[in-house]
């Protein structure tokens, strides 16, 4: 199956930082992919230079057939590429309704501000926030705008949905309830690359896992092939840890 979405060769220094070192990744239409790794691995990194945060030292990102390595980030999206941040900031005095009005306005092509609030009137539905769209953003939980974050970037209509750490700081049961929207998104046949430190969250979700380490790619492979990998389980795992993950897994 051809790539939506590849990562050829990419590296990307930070002074005397190598954050990337000569990664190479592909994701096809429909796949839920987990990707892991120690903190400082490159996780973000690579999804920053995905979406045109940071613009990589070498190497290319294409999306289909075009090039998409020295585009801006609002280019990207409008592409349909959307991702989420580990810091959730919505606009807090606007209303949950208006800032998801305004994703749907700036780059999911709604046209009209009408046609933006049906657009994101219809997210915040499918995201279970309807029942508070008239409420400052700044009044909701974490969940809630972590919740708020992918419905902003839904109303994008994207192709691929890059997550990063979207279930930090929630509880089991707001972690449950995440999973199962992640699965909704990926049932719509949006494809979705889902960074995450809970190993139960990407056994769970992800039909692929990918394993950063120093800023390269250290895995790549079905779920349960990768937690059974020497180089993973020596680099980040631990042999008990992933035993017990691989059988989850299967």
């Amino acid at each position: 199956m051809t790539a939506l979405l590849e990562v050829r060769g990419v590296s990307k220094r930070f002074r005397g930082l190598l954050a990337l070192d000569d990664v190479s990744l592909s994701l096809k239409a429909g796949e839920i992919i987990g990707v892991i790794g120690p903190n400082g691995a490159g996780k973000t990194t690579l999804v920053n230079v995905m979406t045109g945060v940071h613009r990589a030292d070498a190497g290319a990102v294409l999306f289909g057939d075009r090039e998409i390595t020295r585009q801006r980030p609002d280019q990207i999206a409008r592409l349909g590429i959307a991702r989420t941040f580990q810091v959730v900031q919505p606009f807090p005095a606007m209303t949950v309704l208006e800032n998801v009005t305004a994703a749907a306005l700036f780059a999911g092509g709604a046209g009209t501000i009408a046609r933006a609030r049906e657009a994101a009137a219809e997210q915040l539905e499918f995201c279970g926030l309807a029942s508070q769209s008239h409420k400052p953003a700044a009044t909701l939980t974490l969940a809630g705008r972590k919740r708020l974050e992918l419905a902003k970037s839904l109303a994008l209509r994207p192709k691929v949905l890059l997550l990063d750490e979207v279930n930090a700081g929630l509880n089991p049961a707001e972690i449950d309830h995440a999973l199962e929207l992640i699965a909704a998104i990926a049932a719509r046949g949006i494809t979705v690359l889902l960074i995450e430190h809970l190993m139960k969250v990407v056994t769970r979700t992800a039909q692929r896992l990918v394993v950063l380490h120093h800023g390269r790619l250290l895995a790549d492979g079905p779920v349960a092939e990768v937690l059974a990998d020497e180089a993973v389980v020596e680099a980040y795992l631990g042999r008990r840890y992933a035993q017990r993950l691989a059988e989850q897994a299967q």
